[in-house]
């Protein structure tokens, strides 16, 4: 039993559950990051979670799993090359802790699947790229005052 100190749900509006947000490009920031266990204790991941920071779906977490330790070599490769993309496009090449990946901006690309053991559709991050400049990429017209090529 817990005491509740009063209580009083009348004065709290009520959680509903969420939906997964629809797939797509989000600018996110690692907020919190976790070396965990494998279930069956023959490796380990490293558990990030996302916080979405413009848009619509702003607050909005995800979560993503990086197995760096694991028996399965390819497994470890893919999950090194997630990281790389990481640190890439967040601009940390040699992180000691991954607290140096936390609060950068990035881009995620988040899809929806179907959970294995509900059905249930979750989100799931698929790749990560640096954030795009505010001022947009750098066109031909732009490097060259202003004028474009077939005017010059």
């Amino acid at each position: 039993m817990a005491n509740l100190n009063g209580f009083n749900a009348s004065d709290v509006d009520p959680n509903v559950g969420f939906e997964p947000v629809p797939g797509g490009k989000y600018l996110v920031v690692i907020n919190a990051s976790e070396m965990k266990p494998t279930k069956r204790g023959d490796g380990a991941y490293l558990q990030l979670e996302l916080e979405i920071i413009e848009g619509p779906h702003k607050g909005r977490r995800l979560w993503d799993r990086l197995m760096l330790e694991h028996p399965n070599d390819t497994t470890v490769r893919i999950a090194r090359g997630t990281l790389s993309a990481i640190c890439r496009a967040v601009g940390v090449l040699t992180p000691k802790d991954s607290v140096e990946l936390h609060n950068l901006p990035l881009v995620a690309t988040v899809a929806i699947e179907n959970r294995k053991d509900t059905g249930e559709p979750t989100n799931s991050v698929k790749g990560y790229a640096a954030r795009e400049q505010a001022s947009g990429p750098r066109t031909a017209a732009a490097a060259s005052g202003g004028v474009p090529p077939w005017k010059r």
